[in-house]
This record gives structure tokens, C-alpha cells and sequence, in this order.
């Protein structure tokens, strides 16, 4: 006989998946001005560079359905310990609304589901702008980069070069994948190094989506017009709602 465990326990936790979602409750100050509709857009955070911390926040601004993720990898790492190996599994994840705007995050789990769950909230918290403009004439919407970017990561290099409309996104897959999230929808690549590390491959032309509103073109000369950062906007806000929290 066995020590008495038998099978208790067993039948705990059952239904518990079927409760509604919890009620977003708020950690940050920028959590609490997005939950009370004081922020209107995801641009005024990104004017402020304001840090995201919670990925309810861009939940909020992204309907159920609208902003897409896809997993771009999935390999195991392995740690030598005392009593053997321990396997996990590292998940990199990409989302993106298609219309300029992507994140790219990953997480390292026991499990290949919560990796993937531990992803996706790390993309959204990375989710930055994309900004998009044209080959030659301005004519119909952006559809290109608007200058020549490169990023890098590790060994890998990766260049995006504007093309002419209609040329397509010129490159390997995972490129592709990337671009179509950003919703670029023309540009030659151009890359070298160790390209098969999915990883690094990505993160490179990630650093170099990024890199986009990192240039000052001359349309951007002019004079800026300053405005509050939120936090200063609604400090007297904050600051009450904060006594009444507690």
C-alpha cells in the first residue's frame, strides 16, 4: 500500500477556467489615466515615451481580434545542474496591427504553452511605432520605409531600402512576416551574417523598424509645439484617485 496519498487532491481546480475575466485593475499611473479614457491613443504615450508596463494598456486600445500575434520560434535550451539536465523552452512571439505598429518579445518556460503566453505580453510590452512613407511621389498612402534603416543584433545585420510600389517585400520569410505585421507592404532587404538564427535575425530588423522614427527628415523641421506629458496634465487626478484607491 502507499502512504496514504491516494487521489486526493485530484478533483480540485476544475471549472475554474469558465469564471469571466477579472476586472483590469490598474498598477501603474499610466494604467489608471488609460483605464479612466484620460489618454485617447497610443501615440500620446509614444510622445512622451512614456514605459508601458502593463499590457492591459494596449489591450485597451486594440479590439478583441485586431492585433495579431504570431509565434516565430520555439527551441529548447538545456542548464546542466547537480541532479542532470533541466529542459526549458524559449518562445519568441511577434505581434502587430498591421498599420504601423509591432512588438516583438519572448519568454523562457518549463512549458511550451506558458512560453508562448509569457511572449505575447512581452511583445505588446514592446510594442513601438513603425513609420512608413514613400519611394517617389507622394502619392496614395504609405507603403514603403522612409529612408534606408539598419539594425543589428549579434552577428546579423539587416537593411531595409525603399522600394517602388508594387515591388513587394523583398526577402526571406521571416522578413516578410515582419513586414506585412508592420504593415510596410514594398521594400528591398538587404542582410548579412548568421541569418538562419531566427532570433537574432528577427531583433536585427526589429532594431531597425525601430530606427524609423529615429531620423529627422526635413518635413519634420518645424518648430515643435510642446505639450504637457499626462502624468503632469492629471497630477492633481492622480493624486486624489490615489487616496481614494487606498
Amino acid at each position: 500500500k502507499g502512504k496514504g496519498k491516494g487521489k486526493k487532491g485530484k478533483g480540485k481546480g476544475k471549472g475554474k477556467g469558465k469564471q469571466e475575466e477579472k476586472q483590469w485593475a490598474p498598477m501603474t499611473k499610466l494604467g489608471r489615466l488609460v483605464n479612466d479614457g484620460k489618454i485617447q491613443n497610443l501615440e500620446e504615450i509614444y510622445l512622451h515615451s512614456l514605459p508601458i508596463k502593463e499590457p492591459e494598456i494596449i489591450d485597451h486600445f486594440y479590439p478583441p481580434g485586431s492585433l495579431k500575434d504570431e509565434v516565430l520560434k520555439i527551441h529548447p535550451v538545456q542548464k546542466m545542474t547537480s541532479a542532470g539536465q533541466t529542459n526549458r523552452f524559449v518562445c519568441y512571439v511577434l505581434v502587430g496591427d498591421t498599420n504601423g505598429h509591432i512588438g516583438l518579445g519572448s519568454k523562457c518556460a518549463k512549458e511550451v504553452a506558458t512560453a508562448i503566453r509569457g511572449g505575447i505580453i512581452a511583445a505588446k510590452l514592446n510594442l513601438i511605432p513603425v513609420r512608413r512613407g514613400f519611394w517617389g511621389n507622394r502619392i496614395g498612402l504609405p507603403h514603403t520605409v522612409p529612408m534606408k534603416v539598419h539594425g543589428k543584433c549579434g552577428s546579423v545585420r539587416a537593411r531595409l531600402i525603399p522600394a517602388p510600389r508594387g515591388s513587394g517585400i523583398v526577402g526571406s520569410p521571416v522578413m516578410k512576416k515582419m513586414m506585412a505585421f508592420a504593415g510596410i507592404s514594398d521594400c528591398f532587404t538587404c542582410s548579412c551574417g548568421h541569418t538562419r538564427t531566427t532570433a537574432n535575425f528577427a531583433k536585427a530588423t526589429f532594431e531597425a523598424l525601430k530606427a524609423t522614427y529615429g531620423y529627422l527628415t526635413p518635413d519634420l523641421w518645424k518648430p515643435t509645439n510642446h505639450c504637457k506629458s499626462p502624468f503632469q496634465e492629471w497630477s492633481d487626478w492622480l493624486s486624489q484617485s490615489q487616496k481614494a484607491a487606498y
